[in-house]
């Protein structure tokens, strides 16, 4: 078996530069992240992650009609009820610990 075997891909240069930019800040080299990308697709044999159109887009209130607006309220007091929130200083403390802030 090859040692090594060459990919040619084309990609936008602006990817490929905040790509590279994040994997030179974790000390890993372009391509020793492509092979952990293709030992992914090996492992879950598929893509690592999902691939697919949002069942939904949230809703912006500005275009909805009065009715519209009460439907999404109701769902919101819904979650609510059922316990499907979490309290706003819950919320910022996991976005800053996911995003390091």
């Amino acid at each position: 078996m090859a040692k090594s075997a060459n990919l040619y891909a084309r990609i936008e240069p602006e990817i490929k530069e905040q790509a590279e930019k994040i994997l030179s800040t974790l000390g890993i080299p372009a391509s020793n992240a492509i092979n952990m990308f293709y030992k992914q697709i090996i492992l879950q044999r598929g893509l690592p992650f999902e691939v697919k159109i949002p069942d939904r887009t949230p809703a912006d209130i500005s275009m909805l009609g009065t009715d519209e607006l009460h439907a999404e309220l109701e769902k919101g007091y819904a979650d609510m009820k059922a316990g499907r929130t979490k309290d706003a200083k819950t919320v910022f403390s996991d976005i800053r610990k996911d995003y390091g802030l």
